[in-house]
């Protein structure tokens, strides 16, 4: 059987607009779409209907299939799909016959485990909407039904397994709402790329620095299990002291680190290490439920993937950790505390320091989540907690002497003016890389308020949302992250970061004398970075 031909439904139609750089999109909908008891025998899908303004085009599914196996990117071979491929340009039929062959899911335990998650749920619900019956209802209850069903027969599931296993004669392909949201895509990729632009042409010295040096490596961290209330398990705690004998001064503050979500210590001991060996003790914690023990359990289908509901039990392992250092159960001393945090770690670190989620969380979620935001997925881990009492601490450290943040965000947590209550300075790292929380609309956006002139915003060209991050062979399995998420050679970027870091904890020392960092764009083993104040911070901004 041929296609049909294009139909209009309206007496006037529109010129037919091409879909020009919008597989991506699609490709990341679906992609993150979350596989979701068994299929009922019911005559699976024949024809999908692609919707694209006023056109309906019928396509025969088998035909599609034909096409998609087809080796000559560009050809319709003898399947007449002419009258489609002449609505996409080259580039996009090469995407959309990866797309209809890319697996959706590959771990059959994990992506059933995934489909019971919140954010699962919103992507599963957006993909319904794109991708509806022939009376135009949504199909996330059939999607749910027809992954679940396909992941118990199968590894792995692609587009095309979808389409032709969904138990409906016919299916509509939304591609009018598909490339409205593919628009406020490109909108925003177009609004990252500006403002790094307008961060280049920032008025900033230039600076050539050179890596730290390197520091005879200090004795392997000690592993505390501290007992807390609320845990079956004691909490592990690695600790890292300054070598005996070394030129610390013993004013230096302690660091309480915390890493992401998934997250473990190994996974920043790297950085604790250095600090320690330059007389900083550091405490790294490690989070049992939200870490990659609970990755792990969760591919191997024994959980639901950890998420935002870890971030009370996160913060109260903090206060836990805090209580037991002031009563002396925990073997760590310091003139002062820094807290600091990767990711979630660092949400984690700003709930800790007492600064409160602002009212309204829910009416800001409401707004953001009218379109799925797959430009800032950080978005949705925060809308999450909006159908959760938020977690509150009673108060900062008094203690308390400055945060070190790395790729934090909470945009629709702390609004406008909230970090402005933070007393401290802070250290906020971004990377123009970050597909997880873009620099613009998290570090940026959290950065502003700050009203401690040693404030520093430091954005890496090339940093990833895991360029903080060292992962040993073994954890690479898991997280299988392609360049375009790791950034720039991550050891580059991790010298750049201790180095600043270092520069940024010793500023705090009262009988150092040192000023307050300055403001410049530096050049270090080959990575550029960009170091604002907060005058210059809010320049960029000005200037978007």
């Amino acid at each position: 059987m041929g296609v049909s031909p294009p139909t209009h439904h309206s007496p006037r139609h529109r010129p037919p607009r091409r879909l020009h750089g919008h597989a991506l999109v699609a490709s990341l909908l679906i992609g993150s779409g979350a596989p979701l008891p068994g299929l009922a025998p019911v005559a699976a899908a024949e024809v999908v209907e692609m919707r694209l303004d006023d056109l309906r085009i019928p396509i025969q599914l088998d035909q599609l299939e034909t096409w998609q196996r087809q080796d000559h990117p560009g050809g319709s071979g003898d399947n007449d799909l002419t009258p489609w491929l002449a609505l996409l340009d080259g580039a996009d039929r090469r995407h959309l016959r990866r797309m209809l062959g890319a697996p959706l899911l590959r771990e059959r335990s994990f992506g059933s485990q995934l489909l019971d998650t919140w954010a699962g749920g919103q992507l599963l619900g957006e993909l319904g909407t794109l991708l509806t019956t022939p009376d135009g209802r949504s199909t996330t209850p059939l999607l749910l039904q027809t992954l679940r069903g396909l992941l118990q027969t199968r590894p792995e599931v692609s587009l095309l397994d979808v389409l032709k296993a969904m138990p409906t004669p016919q299916l509509n392909l939304q591609l009018d709402d598909l490339l409205e949201l593919a628009e406020r895509w490109r909108i925003q990729l177009l609004r990252q790329q500006r403002a790094f632009q307008a961060l280049q042409a920032l008025p900033l010295p230039r600076r050539s620095h050179q890596p730290i040096l390197a520091r005879q490596p200090g004795p392997q961290p000690r592993i505390l299990a501290l007992p807390v209330e609320g845990r079956a398990e004691a909490l592990p705690l690695h600790i890292w002291s300054p070598p005996q004998g070394s030129d610390a001064s013993g004013a230096q503050p302690w660091v309480l680190m915390m890493p992401g979500l998934g997250g473990d210590a190994q996974q920043l001991g790297w950085l604790a290490a250095a600090l320690a060996s330059r007389g900083w003790p550091v405490v790294v914690m490690q989070h049992p439920g939200s870490d990659t023990t609970a990755v792990r359990d969760a591919l191997a289908g024994q959980r639901r993937p950890p998420g935002a509901e870890s971030l009370a039990r996160r913060l109260a392992d903090v206060q836990a950790v805090l209580l037991a250092q002031q009563q002396g159960r925990l073997p760590v001393q310091g003139h002062g505390l820094v807290l600091a945090g990767h990711s979630l770690g660092g949400v984690t670190a700003l709930l800790a320091a007492g600064v409160q989620p602002a009212e309204g969380l829910d009416a800001r979620c409401r707004e953001a989540m009218q379109r799925l935001p797959i430009s800032n997925p950080s978005r949705l881990l925060q809308c999450e907690l909006a159908d959760r009492p938020l977690p509150h601490a009673a108060g900062p450290p008094k203690d308390l002497r400055a945060l070190v943040l790395f790729n934090p965000f909470g945009s629709l947590l702390w609004p406008a003016t909230s970090l402005s209550t933070l007393a401290v300075p802070v250290l906020m790292v971004g990377g123009s890389l970050d597909l997880v929380t873009p620099p613009l609309d998290e570090q940026l956006a959290l950065f502003l308020p700050a009203r401690d002139p040693r404030s520093r915003l430091l954005v890496v060209d090339g940093g990833s949302h895991f360029s903080p991050v060292r992962i040993d062979d073994h954890d690479q399995v898991l997280l299988r992250l392609s360049q375009e998420w790791v950034g720039v050679d991550p050891p580059r970027v991790q010298r750049v970061l201790l180095g600043l870091s270092v520069d940024f904890l010793n500023q705090l020392q009262p009988s150092a004398g040192q000023r307050p960092l300055e403001a410049q764009r530096l050049r270090q083993d080959g990575v550029t970075a960009y170091l604002l104040d907060p005058p210059m911070a809010r320049r960029w901004r000005a200037g978007l």
